[in-house]
């Protein structure tokens, strides 16, 4: 395997890493901003509110986008790592 082969490998298996966390990372940024705000408006500084609220957020999100995260991951291995190991 040549240098271009091995980093363009490398840079759609990173891109695909990306593709495949962005929900989860998206939902939690976006929880984690509201509840901070809602801890700012409140003046509740809880540690558990701003743990739990996340935790089932990304839960829900990994579970709903698991076909979606196993589709990408398969589409990748066989599109592209496979047929490196094979040597087509």
């Amino acid at each position: 395997m040549d240098e271009v082969t091995f980093f363009d490998t490398l840079r759609e298996g990173l891109w695909t890493a990306v593709e495949i966390a962005l929900p989860i990372l998206a939902v939690a940024l976006v929880v984690g901003l509201a509840v901070g705000l809602f801890q700012a408006l409140t003046s509740i500084q809880e540690m558990t509110l701003t743990f739990v609220p996340k935790l089932l957020a990304i839960v829900v999100v990994f579970w709903i986008s698991m076909n979606f995260m196993t589709e990408t991951l398969v589409s990748f291995f066989t599109g592209r790592i496979i047929p490196l190991i094979a040597g087509v």
